[in-house]
């Protein structure tokens, strides 16, 4: 099951669950590398699975995977501007022309 990155973002939680099962069943490494490109705590997702040694560790690599993209979404959103920003540099030219046809 070969997945483009932004593919996965568009994943429904439980084709993201096989997607893990696949990638643990049979390729690990590229599970690994996909939770470093997401950004994925390591710390965090070992708590995670210590705290939950009865839960299947795909469903909780999957939530653990889906929060990091919403925050992720998230500060871009935030980032993102709409409005088109004056140049702070434009404004201090208009001034000193200004000033000088004072002189």
């Amino acid at each position: 099951m070969e997945k483009a990155f932004s593919e996965l973002e568009q994943l429904g939680p439980s084709d993201l669950i096989a997607f893990i099962n696949d990638c643990i069943q049979h390729d690990f490494n590229k599970l690994v590398q996909l939770l470093y490109r997401i950004d994925v705590s390591e710390e965090k997702l070992k708590y995670i699975l210590q705290l939950n040694p009865n839960e299947d560790a795909a469903k909780l690599i999957a939530a653990v995977i889906i929060e990091r993209l919403a925050a992720t979404k998230a500060a871009r959103a935030s980032f993102s501007t709409t409005h088109k920003i004056d140049s702070p540099a434009k404004e201090n030219n208009e001034t000193d022309d200004e000033d000088l046809e004072r002189l």
